[in-house]
C-alpha cells in the first residue's frame, strides 16, 4: 500500500530519495527552507554513484549533463608528477569514467523526475512527534501534517537528527575550502591534484570548456582576506604550475564559493519508528574523498529498496541504518585523516606527507579506490540484509 512520506529538505539527498521512493509507488512530498536550494559549484559523481542512479533511472541523464574523468593525477605546486597513472585508470579500474556537473545541473534532473508540486519551498519543518506507524510535523507556517513516514535530508545541522539524538556538537576542522568552475578548458592529463605544504587545489574538466576546481587551506575560522577571496587565492597561487593560476584568473570572483569546514558528531540512531536518516543528515564528511553527495545518491537507493523488501517502513528503516553505517563510517573517517594529513602544522610536516603518497605502489592504490568508488562498491541490499 501506497505510504505518504515527507521529505525534509530539497538537496541532492532529500530531492535523490523522493525520485527513489515515489518510482516504488509511494507518495513523497518535498519540504525545503530556502527559495533555491542549489549550493555548491560542480560536483564529481563517481561509478558508485552512477550505479546508484542507474538504479533510480536517472544514470543516463547526469552522464550526459557532465564532463568524464578517466585518469586522475597527482602533482606537486612546482608540477612535478607524484602520481601519473594510466590515462584509463578510473574507466579500468570502477567501470567507467567518473562524470562531474555542475551541482545545479544535477539537482535540475531529480527535480525533472518529480511531479512539478511535489517539492514546497519556503517551508520547514519546525518539531516533529514520533508515534509507531505515523508522524506528526509542525511547519514553519503552523500547520500541523499527518504523514505515515518522514525523511531527514535537512543536512549537517539536521532538525531531525537531534530528534532522534539531543545535541550533536561540532567543531571546525581547522581548514577552510573555496569552490569555483572556471571559464577554462582543462587539459584532461592534469585532471586530479596538485599539492602544495598545506594546501591542495583539485581540479577536473566540467565539459569542454570549463574547469570545476577547489582548494584548501587551514585558516583560522571565519578568516576574511582583505582584498576578498579572488584576489587572495589569486596571489597565493600565482607561483603554482599551470594551470592553477588560469583557473582563478578566469573564475568570476562572484561566483567564488567559500566554506569553513566542521565535523559534526556522528549521530547514535540514524531511524526511530517510521523517521529515518540520509546524506549529510546522517553521516556528514569532509570533502577529500569526493563521496559525500556520492554516498548520498546510494542512501537514496538503498532506502528504497528496503522500503522495497520490508513490512513496514520503521522496519526498513532500521535495517537500512545497519546496513548503510558498515558502507559509510569508514569512508567519514578516511576522508577526516586525509583531511589532518594534509593540513598538517607545521607545513612542511604537510609536504613530507603529501610527497610520501607518491611511494605508495599504482595498484594498491587503484584496489583501494575500486573499494570505494568502483560500480561494483554499490552493493544493494538482499532479503537476508
Amino acid at each position: 500500500m501506497p505510504a505518504h512520506i515527507t521529505v525534509i529538505g530539497a538537496g541532492i539527498a532529500g530531492l535523490a530519495t523522493a525520485v527513489a521512493l515515489r518510482r516504488a509507488g509511494h507518495d513523497v512530498t518535498v519540504i525545503e527552507q530556502r527559495a533555491d536550494a542549489t549550493t555548491g559549484a560542480g560536483i564529481s559523481i563517481w561509478p558508485n554513484a552512477l550505479a546508484a542512479l542507474d538504479d533510480i533511472g536517472l544514470g543516463d541523464a547526469v552522464r550526459g549533463a557532465g564532463g568524464r574523468v578517466t585518469g586522475g593525477a597527482i602533482r606537486w605546486r612546482d608540477g612535478t608528477w607524484l602520481r601519473r597513472p594510466s590515462p584509463q585508470r578510473i574507466e579500468d579500474a570502477l567501470g567507467e569514467p567518473l562524470v562531474v556537473v555542475r551541482r545545479r545541473a544535477l539537482t535540475d534532473i531529480l527535480r525533472a523526475a518529480l511531479p512539478a508540486d511535489a517539492v514546497q519551498t519556503g517551508l520547514s519543518a519546525t518539531g516533529l512527534i514520533i508515534a509507531a506507524d505515523s508522524v506528526r510535523l509542525t511547519l514553519s507556517d503552523s500547520r500541523v501534517r499527518e504523514v505515515d513516514a518522514v525523511v531527514g535530508a535537512d543536512g549537517v545541522n539536521s532538525m531531525v537528527a537531534r530528534t532522534l539524538n539531543g545535541p550533536l556538537s561540532s567543531r571546525y576542522v581547522g581548514y577552510t575550502a573555496w569552490r569555483g568552475v572556471a571559464a577554462h578548458r582543462l587539459d584532461p592529463a592534469l585532471a586530479g591534484k596538485t599539492m602544495g605544504a598545506g594546501t591542495e587545489v583539485g581540479h577536473v574538466p566540467l565539459g569542454p570548456d570549463h574547469t570545476y576546481w577547489f582548494a584548501t587551506e587551514r585558516l583560522p575560522q571565519g578568516f576574511a582576506a582583505p582584498g576578498g577571496d579572488h584576489a587572495y587565492l589569486t596571489e597565493k597561487l600565482a607561483s603554482w604550475a599551470d594551470p592553477i593560476p588560469r583557473l582563478i584568473a578566469s573564475t568570476d570572483a562572484a561566483d567564488l564559493l567559500r566554506n569553513d569546514l566542521f565535523d559534526r558528531a556522528q549521530p547514535e540512531h540514524w531511524s526511530r519508528g517510521p523517521v529515518v536518516l540520509v546524506g549529510d543528515a546522517a553521516h556528514p564528511m569532509r570533502p577529500h574523498l569526493g563521496q559525500g553527495g556520492c554516498q548520498a545518491l546510494e542512501d537514496a537507493a538503498i532506502l528504497a529498496r528496503f522500503v522495497d523488501l520490508a513490512d513496514d517502513l520503521a522496519t526498513a528503516f532500521e535495517r537500512f541504518g545497519r546496513f548503510r553505517r558498515r558502507r559509510v563510517r569508514p569512508l567519514v573517517r578516511e576522508s577526516a585523516t586525509i583531511g589532518r594529513i594534509v593540513n598538517l602544522r607545521p607545513s612542511f610536516l604537510s609536504a613530507a606527507a603529501s610527497r610520501a603518497t607518491a611511494l605508495i605502489p599504482e595498484k594498491a592504490v587503484t584496489s583501494h579506490l575500486a573499494s570505494i568508488a568502483a560500480r561494483s562498491a554499490f552493493v544493494p541490499p538482499s532479503v537476508a540484509d
